[in-house]
C-alpha cells in the first residue's frame, strides 16, 4: 500500500480572485503558521517552493511543525482561476505518510477550505461610519426616526418621497417600514424592519428585508444614533453590509444620502 497521496478540492468564491492570490503570494518566504485543525492548535513552518503568476499558483513545502510528526513530506498548493465574477480556488495537498496508520489529511483540507471562506467573507463584508453635528434638537431628531419617519418626506422631499408602515406600529421593534426614495438619480424602494431601539442611547437599527438595496447586498443594516450634549448634537450613521460579489462598491453614495437627509431635517427644524 502506497504511503504517498494527493487530495484536490475546489471552491468557488465571490471575492476578487486576484486579491486572493496576492494574499498568499506576498507572504514571507519562510513562514510559521499557527492554526487550528482537528480541534487542536498546531504550527506549520513552510517555504514557498513555486510561484506561477500566470496561473495564479503558489506552492508551499512544509519544512517544520506538527504536520511533519505524521508525514515525511508535505506540499500545499493554492491556485486561483479567475473568470469575471466567478473565481475558483483549488487546493492541492501532496504528501507521503510516515506509516500506513496515518490518515489522509482530510481535516487539513477542510481547514484550507474554511480559511478560504473566511477570507471571502472578510472581503465581502464591510462597515461605514459617519458622524455629523446638528444644531437642531437631538431628542427631536431621534423621535422623528422612531415615531414619525413618515414626516421625513415633507422635510427632505428631494431624497425621500414617501414612508409607509406595512406591519406593526410606529416606533416599535418588529415594525416593517417601506421607504420610497431617490438615490443616484433613480427612484428606489427600501423595505426594512426595526431590529433594535435603545432609548437611552437614542439609537435605532433597521434591517433591510426587501427593495433595491438587496439587489447588490446579501445583508444590509442601517443604524442611526443621536448623542445629545446641550446644544451640541452628534448624529452617527452606521451602515453594515455583505456584498453579493466583489464588483459591488462600498455604499459611500448611500452614506452621503443619509447625511444629506440629516441636513435637510436640521434645516427644517431651524427654520
Amino acid at each position: 500500500m502506497s504511503l504517498e497521496g494527493k487530495l484536490v478540492s475546489e471552491i468557488n468564491i465571490k471575492c476578487d480572485g486576484d486579491v486572493f492570490h496576492e494574499i498568499f503570494r506576498h507572504r514571507q518566504n519562510v513562514d510559521i503558521h499557527e492554526g487550528e485543525w482537528d480541534g487542536k492548535e498546531k504550527v506549520a513552518k513552510e517555504i514557498i517552493e513555486e510561484i506561477d503568476e500566470e496561473k495564479k499558483l503558489v506552492k508551499f513545502k512544509v519544512i517544520g511543525g506538527d504536520i511533519l510528526d505524521y508525514y515525511k513530506s508535505f506540499y500545499i498548493t493554492v491556485h486561483v482561476e479567475t473568470k469575471g465574477e466567478d473565481n475558483l480556488v483549488t487546493w492541492i495537498l501532496e504528501y507521503e505518510k510516515l506509516n500506513q496508520d496515518i490518515p489522509d489529511p482530510h481535516t487539513l483540507m477542510k481547514f484550507c477550505l474554511d480559511v478560504t471562506k473566511d477570507i471571502e467573507t472578510h472581503h465581502l463584508t464591510g462597515k461605514l461610519v459617519s458622524e455629523i453635528n446638528i444644531k437642531s434638537n437631538g431628542d427631536v431628531f431621534h423621535e422623528i426616526f422612531r415615531y414619525r419617519p413618515h414626516h421625513i418626506s415633507s422635510m427632505s422631499p428631494g431624497y425621500i418621497q414617501n414612508v409607509d408602515i406595512h406591519e406593526g406600529e410606529w416606533g416599535t421593534v418588529g415594525s416593517v417600514i417601506v421607504w420610497n426614495f431617490t438615490h443616484d438619480g433613480k427612484e428606489k424602494v427600501a423595505k426594512d424592519v426595526i431590529e433594535e431601539i435603545d432609548e437611552e442611547k437614542k439609537l435605532i437599527k433597521f434591517k433591510m428585508i426587501g427593495g433595491d438595496i438587496l439587489e447588490d447586498y446579501n445583508s444590509f443594516y442601517l443604524t442611526v444614533h443621536v448623542e445629545t450634549k446641550g446644544e451640541d448634537n452628534t448624529v452617527t450613521w452606521i451602515l453594515e453590509y455583505e456584498k453579493k460579489n466583489c464588483n459591488v462598491p462600498d455604499p459611500h453614495t448611500l452614506m452621503e444620502f443619509c447625511l444629506n437627509v440629516t441636513k435637510d431635517i436640521e434645516t427644517h427644524h431651524l427654520n
